[in-house]
């Protein structure tokens, strides 16, 4: 993205020159504290490690999904793992940005042919139990406006801890 910079704001970003908005949204920032790992999933499908083979397809799939910035460099920054449905990559979510006792869930996202199926829950609930083995807490960000992620969440045990503004501008 050259010269663009993603930022967390406490209230919608305010115009200043020479700074473009590429994208911005109200977000809920949510945490599972209270230790009880999600319940397991009853989709018969195999998780896969995400690596650089997986790059186009996950590249392709965040594209059709939009669950945020995701640049071609994004799995690097963390581990992902998806469900692949007749060998084509239909599902993913990562573990990523790292902060002293907790991990970030990322990129969760499901093909809209695929989507109902428990996909994002049985993905989200591997990261989480994962987190929970380093004894660390599970955290994420939603869009405040995606009510069907968020009732979803509430239910493996996600609470609401704030209400941040995700703005990425760069530089015209």
């Amino acid at each position: 993205m050259g010269d663009s910079v993603g930022l967390f704001l406490d209230e919608p970003y305010k115009d200043r020159p020479r700074w473009n908005v590429l994208l911005g949204a109200p977000l809920l920032e949510v945490v599972a504290e209270n230790g009880i790992a999600a319940s397991p999933s009853d989709v018969n499908a195999d998780i896969l490690e995400l690596g650089d083979s997986d790059a186009t397809e996950m590249q392709e799939l965040a594209a059709l999904t939009k669950p945020g910035p995701f640049d071609p460099r994004t799995r690097e920054l963390g581990n992902f793992i998806g469900i692949r449905v007749e060998g084509k990559l239909m599902a993913m979510a990562g573990a990523r940005l790292k902060v002293p006792g907790y991990t970030e869930v990322s990129a969760v996202c499901t093909h809209a042919k695929h989507t109902g199926k428990g996909y994002a829950r049985t993905l989200v609930t591997e990261l989480m139990r994962r987190i929970r083995e380093r004894d660390e807490t599970p955290f994420l960000h939603v869009r405040a406006d995606n009510v069907g992620a968020i009732g979803i969440y509430r239910k493996m045990g996600f609470r609401e801890r704030t209400r941040p503004y995700y703005v990425v501008i760069r530089r015209s």
